[in-house]
């Protein structure tokens, strides 16, 4: 992207040093092109664009769409903790740390869902320590309290054979059962 940005800085101060001088006298073909004023509008126009604020740097992190990508994805990987919560597997549950993570940080991403995005956080935080304290049913209550308060749901299984599950390589139920 910044070679982008030099290329485009060259192309605008290459086409300013070709404009005409703004004299009003007749110039020849030699005194068109000064110099000085050339230099100066170079100058002019690579400060410009050096201190002008990157026009593709828009990433798109906060939208309905990414915030439905997260609750898919990471809920779907959640709720399928569902057996080994009730069997008391506390290594399965560990291992899916960083889906509760993405869940709490892609469901909640505005300023505006901070409480949310605390109250979720608890969820977890209670859910690893009754792992850390190996206790089965602080674990199960404590998942189920995350499910409840989260809305967390299985993703629907979709049967290629009567519809359609995922349009591109792009959708985000592609990976899923829904894909």
């Amino acid at each position: 992207m910044k070679l982008s940005a030099i290329i485009c800085a060259l192309a605008a101060t290459s086409a300013a040093a070709f404009v005409p001088a703004t004299n009003t006298r007749a110039a020849t073909s030699l005194e068109a092109v000064d110099r000085r004023n050339a230099f100066g509008q170079i100058a002019a126009a690579g400060a410009a664009v050096v201190a002008a604020p990157s026009i593709a740097s828009a990433d798109g992190a906060v939208s309905s769409t990414t915030i439905t990508k997260a609750k898919v994805i990471y809920g779907g990987r959640i709720y399928d903790l569902k057996a080994a919560v009730e069997s008391g597997d506390f290594a399965a549950v560990a291992s899916e740390k960083n889906a509760f993570i993405l869940y709490n940080s892609g469901a909640y991403p505005s300023a505006k869902l901070k409480a949310s995005k605390a109250a979720a956080i608890e969820g977890t935080n209670a859910i690893f320590a009754a792992i850390r304290a190996k206790d089965k049913s602080a674990l199960k209550s404590a998942y189920s309290k995350y499910i409840a308060d989260n809305g967390i749901t299985d993703v629907p299984d979709v049967d290629p054979a009567s519809g359609q599950g995922y349009s591109s390589e792009f959708g985000y139920t592609r990976l899923t059962k829904a894909g």
